[in-house]
């Protein structure tokens, strides 16, 4: 709207008063920072002019542009230093003034949003370029019909007025007085586009289970409009959209401090909040963190451009910096930094963060079950009949399967969007789930059996000499290769192997194979472990105290190993309530201090996070942001993991049961080197004698 004509289109340069038209240029150019601007196009770019700096800044530049005029010029008129005063722009005033030095004496020009400035404004520019009374019917009118107008339809709108002074000495200081009884030049309506890809990122976002909130501070027509266009907003939810400053009366109390009942009575439905300044975002930040209405403390992730975002990206669980838009003090005081200042990034890392998780879920599931088995079958025999199917040197194949090349399988599965149809995971919640526990001893079990049943009874359809009757004779026996150890080896070595395959599904998935191909290094890993144990017994001897195999016995091998997989389906079929009530009182039992010192480290976690975000917020509160608050999603997750810190007490356990591993490990090394000396002095023994003969 420009002398009181309100166009929806951008009129041509011709079709407006040319005489007021100066005075529009040079209250842009002026009072606006000199670092924003607008760069001629490259052919590299496409044609476009790139801007730089504020982007609201440049659209009103922009404007100065396509209507003839030249800011630069302008600028070169009017230098940044011989500007008296600049009332820079904060999230309170919501406006910016500048003060420049006539021939007959001071001009104020002043932009911001469109209903604080007007508030400022006693006169207005009319039709025929004169200046008009503006009284509070009028006021009300121009709201009603331009400014909330444009807003409806997400323009953020930007009124631009000035006010002459004489030449008496002014007191700068005094703002209030400065900045009031303007004339309003304008008011002009900026679209601020939202990105394609945001609307669907959004919507991916809410899939998760993250509720995405949006802290702006535009007008509340203006935010309802983009928070609608980005489905932050739908008209069947119930939902709750504040101002600012009616969302400071309700969350305090009489005393006027904030209370955390009423907070805890807002922010559930809350999805906009507009007109708002840092503190706002802060207080919703906090209030959302310290809320203990759900049963997992909420985890809050915050973007943020400003130097006064960095008290909520501090405060929050995690704090997404924008990298190219963002001040050094929002980048330092948030957890990640966006270079492409993307919401969609942020879809990307969840994604990223649960595949973590899961990749470490999976290989804990195949691990535990191999080690379970493992230690299982060793003790049991070690107790009844004094000797271990499974020699050392094959244990150290087996770790080596197990620690090293199952790990790097498992770990390289990619992530994929199946992630995001499901709810996170809870702060407390164990990272071996109930399903996880169903499938660890449910296949533990299976393959004890099966190496118990060619141990025991393995000699009556397998073609095997009964070892254990023969070291229960003999325990010199226990010495020599043995056919049905070997064959206890193997089939163990198998099982773990389609056990991997397993592994990949942590959610009672029934397809185990989907996705398998995705991952070459899964599949690539597995054929070589494969055809390595194929070797290890085919020709490893007496190296890797293997005994060589028939064609039948490596078919029931395979049959033993395929078994796993249907052996998964049958354990799919099993409640897993059992499991959880089972796993949970065990684990209290065992480990009844764990919960404590978590609880109590979460609670030093959170007073250090409290302290800093306090201390960046007196340190902040001196500075000026210098720009116009952009939109800032909270993403909140109604249940989500946040890993603790390492305890002290779990870190000193960890370093024993690595010393301690690589004690067994060079042990064992030292036991095969021993072998490998004897096997090639055998050699050399039996060459000799053949020459002496």
């Amino acid at each position: 709207m420009i002398l009181r004509k309100h166009s929806e289109q951008l009129p041509k340069a011709e079709e407006v008063n040319q005489e007021v038209l100066p005075l529009l240029f040079e209250a842009i150019s002026v009072n606006t920072n000199y670092t924003s601007k607008i760069e001629e196009s490259k052919q590299d770019d496409g044609g476009l002019p790139k801007q730089i700096g504020n982007k609201t800044e440049c659209a009103l530049l922009g404007l100065v542009q396509n209507w003839g005029g030249s800011y630069d010029r302008i600028r070169r008129d009017i230098p940044e230093k011989k500007l008296v005063k600049v009332y820079v722009f904060n999230s309170v005033r919501k406006m910016m003034s500048t003060i420049i030095q006539r021939n007959d004496g001071y001009r104020v020009y002043t932009k911001g949003a469109s209903e604080m400035v007007l508030t400022k404004c006693k006169s207005i520019i009319g039709e025929n370029n004169q200046v008009k009374e503006l009284n509070d019917n009028e006021k009300s009118r121009l709201i009603h019909d331009v400014i909330e107008n444009m807003a409806h339809n997400g323009l953020r709108t930007i009124c631009i007025a000035y006010k002459d002074l004489g030449k008496e000495k002014q007191d700068w200081n005094n703002e209030d007085k400065i900045i009031n009884d303007l004339i309003c030049i304008a008011i002009l309506g900026i679209e601020d586009p939202v990105r394609n890809e945001v609307p669907e990122a959004i919507e991916k976002c809410q899939r998760a289970g993250v509720v995405v909130r949006m802290i702006t501070g535009d007008n509340i027509m203006t935010a309802r409009s983009i928070a609608t266009k980005c489905g932050i907003i739908k008209p069947d939810e119930d939902f709750l959209i504040l101002e600012g400053n009616e969302f400071n009366k309700r969350i305090r109390d009489a005393t006027g401090k904030i209370s955390q009942k009423k907070l805890d009575e807002i922010w559930p439905k809350l999805r906009v909040l507009a007109r708002s300044s840092p503190q706002d975002k802060y207080n919703l930040v906090n209030g959302i963190v310290e809320s203990r209405i759900t049963p997992y403390r909420e985890v809050v992730a915050v973007t943020g451009d400003g130097t006064n975002d960095g008290p909520a990206l501090k405060r929050a669980d995690v704090g997404f910096a924008m990298g190219i838009q963002g001040t050094d003090v929002a980048k330092q005081a948030s957890d990640i930094i966006l270079t492409d200042d993307n919401f969609a990034s942020i879809v990307k890392a969840i994604m990223w963060g649960r595949n973590v998780y899961d990749c470490i879920a999976k290989f804990l599931q195949f691990q535990l079950t191999a080690n379970l088995s493992t230690g299982l079958i060793s003790v049991v025999s070690a107790a009844a009949i004094s000797s271990v199917p499974l020699r050392a040197v094959q244990m150290l194949w087996v770790n080596l399967v197990m620690d090293s090349l199952a790990s790097l399988a498992l770990a390289t599965e990619p992530p994929t969007e199946e992630l995001l149809n499901r709810k996170p995971y809870g702060r407390t919640k164990s990272i071996i789930s109930p399903l996880m526990l169903r499938n660890i001893l449910g296949q533990s079990f299976y393959q004890l059996i099966i190496m118990f049943v060619i141990l025991y009874v393995g000699q009556y359809f397998l073609d095997v000499e009964s070892t254990v009757q023969k070291i229960q004779n003999n325990p010199h026996a226990a010495r020599e290769l043995s056919q049905q150890f070997t064959l206890v080896f193997n089939a163990f070595v198998l099982m773990t192997l389609f056990n991997e395959i397993n592994s990949r599904k942590l959610y009672g998935e029934r397809n185990v194979f989907k996705g398998i191909f995705r991952n070459p290094f899964f599949y690539c890993i597995w054929i070589f472990c494969f055809v390595a144990q194929i070797l290890i017994v085919t020709f490893g001897g007496q190296v890797f105290s293997c005994a060589r195999l028939s064609i039948i016995q490596w078919v029931w091998s395979l049959l033993f190993g395929v078994g796993s997989l249907i052996w998964q389906q049958i354990i799919l079929c099993i409640p897993t309530k059992p499991f959880a009530l089972c796993f949970s009182a065990m684990f209290r039992v065992c480990c009844p201090c764990f919960y404590k010192r978590q609880r109590r480290k979460c609670a030093e976690n959170e007073t250090r996070r409290k302290s800093a975000a306090a201390d960046q917020l007196r340190r902040v509160s001196r500075w000026s942001d210098g720009g116009y608050m952009p939109y800032s999603i909270i993403g909140q997750s109604t249940s989500a993991t946040v890993v603790p810190e390492p305890q002290p007490t779990i870190a000193k356990f960890m370093l024993r049961k690595g010393a301690n591993q690589l004690n067994t490990e060079s042990r064992v090394i030292n036991e095969f080197r021993t072998r490998l000396e004897k096997v090639v002095e055998c050699k050399r023994n039996s060459r000799a004698n053949i020459l002496d003969e």
